[in-house]
């Protein structure tokens, strides 16, 4: 395989840091892009290969236009997006506030909407292109204490759904992957909010353990390889057997 980039967000750290060691490991360039640029710069020197580090905040659209050419430029054109980067309140819905509402929309939605517009007219007029966004399992079956987090997930998934129909005669694919519960700082804030709901996730799982970030980056890796060249549009769940419809 000749080299190809890879953009991954919100790839300091947890899954999008594990996402990144298992795309440089598949021979790819990565661009390890995150909020926070200098925790970016250390992760994309342990990558080993060709890495940039890029600061971008995906409720900016001038950051993540100004981080798309930054790519472009230190690495070449981009040949797959993984939309990773994601932000969580954990609170019951009555005791949310519109402020909060709007932040997850910006980053967990509208973040997927910018990065992916970004990228595309290049992926359009190369006729190639992998997109692959990070949905999540609460998407699916919803989860106590993240109505709203659920519902920007949910908007990904149907998202994807639908950009993936409209690119495929452009020889663009495009999949969700939703990842169970997943040993990250995200999942610490479960645990904060309810001890006694964390432990019983881990409970709950068949393979009774939680997912590592290495669980959900095979995934990433196989829809990003051209063993995946002939699947599009779909949903497909990291959890241990949570979830299996």
């Amino acid at each position: 395989m000749t080299e190809r980039v890879a953009v991954v967000t919100g790839a300091a750290r947890g899954i999008g840091a594990g996402i990144a060691r298992a795309l440089a490991a598949d021979g790819f360039a990565v661009a390890v892009c995150d909020l926070d640029e200098g925790a970016a710069r250390e992760a994309a020197a342990s990558l080993g290969g060709r890495a940039a580090a890029v600061g971008m905040d995906i409720a900016d659209p001038a950051s993540v236009r100004a981080g798309v050419a930054q790519v472009s430029d230190a690495l070449g054109p981009i040949d797959v997006l993984v939309n990773n980067a994601g932000i969580d309140v954990i609170e019951f819905f009555v005791d949310s506030d519109e402020v909060t509402w709007d932040r997850l929309i910006d980053v967990n939605l509208k973040g997927t909407l910018r990065c992916c517009r970004a990228v595309l007219d290049g992926m359009i007029e190369r006729a190639a292109g992998r997109i692959i966004n990070l949905g999540s399992d609460a998407g699916r079956v919803g989860s106590s204490g993240e109505a709203v987090y659920s519902a920007t997930k949910g908007g990904v998934i149907a998202f994807t759904k639908t950009l993936a129909r409209e690119v495929a005669r452009s020889g663009i694919t495009v999949n969700c992957v939703c990842p169970g519960p997943t040993d990250t700082a995200l999942l610490g804030q479960v645990e904060d909010f309810d001890p006694k709901l964390h432990a019983a996730l881990a409970r709950a799982i068949p393979l009774r353990r939680l997912g590592q970030p290495e669980d959900v980056a095979g995934l990433v890796s196989f829809l990003a390889s051209d063993a995946a060249a002939f699947i599009t549009g779909q949903t497909i769940s990291v959890s241990g057997g949570l979830t299996m419809a």
